[in-house]
């Protein structure tokens, strides 16, 4: 095991995030990422700004979209991909602007990046219908899966993406040639927890997918479930 501390970055695509979990989110990371590369996609509110002052002190590399480039989310992964890995990282921690892990992530994310030989880590991905409770149904499953969210980047591996202009992955779809392990760590996702997000993003996806070529209409018409089945967090 190297002595030497690997470097952590943060890779974040934000838009309008001023007054949702944004400062949150950015307050808990910055205690243990070593620099930032942040893609602001065309925001119209003080998102940029509030990204350098929760990270005041952290080198951040801030690119900002003048329009948005959501609606061929293929375009905007590779560019935060291509911005990311520019500053050379050892580490890529992927996270949008809604997500951040339970507190024991603090304490074991050294650990993890420390190890020899592991280039990936996966976790469970909690998706909160409340600020206390995250939805479990037949539509709303991914904390029975495990995802990528923590990358050693290795710059001689030849990445490739999923072209799809929705849901193509935040990271490239191969990265799991790279030796990998899963994490008991749990992430939390709260960009379903106000019902005027879920109506926005429900909307987004009829119109960005009406046909559901990309994702499942079943899952989108889900999101307006008057009635969802939730299961209150336990730390």
């Amino acid at each position: 095991m190297s002595s030497a501390k690997p470097r952590l970055t943060l890779s974040m695509v934000v838009r309008n995030e001023q007054g949702r979990y944004l400062r949150h989110a950015l307050e808990r990371h910055r205690h243990y990422i070593s620099d930032a590369v942040i893609i602001d996609d065309g925001s119209t509110d003080g998102t940029p700004e509030l990204c350098l002052e929760m990270l005041q002190g952290i080198e951040v590399k801030l690119i900002r979209n003048q329009a948005s480039r959501f609606s061929n989310e293929i375009e905007l992964r590779r560019q935060q991909w291509e911005e990311t890995v520019a500053v050379k990282p050892d580490w890529i921690l992927n996270l949008d602007a809604d997500e951040w892990f339970e507190d024991a992530f603090d304490g074991q994310v050294e650990s993890l990046i420390s190890r020899d030989g592991v280039y990936l880590y996966s976790f469970r991905l909690y998706d909160f219908w409340t600020m206390s409770a995250y939805r479990d149904d037949a539509y709303w499953q991914a904390h029975h899966y495990y995802r990528p969210f923590l990358l050693r980047y290795e710059p001689g591996y030849q990445y490739t993406w999923r072209e799809t202009s929705q849901h193509c992955g935040r990271f490239p779809e191969n990265i799991y040639g790279l030796h990998n392990e899963i994490s008991g760590l749990r992430l939390k996702h709260l960009g379903w927890a106000r019902a005027e997000d879920r109506v926005s993003k429900h909307r987004r996806y009829m119109e960005l997918d009406p046909d559901g070529m990309n994702g499942s209409l079943a899952q989108y018409h889900s999101i307006l479930d008057p009635e969802p089945r939730l299961v209150e967090w336990e730390d």
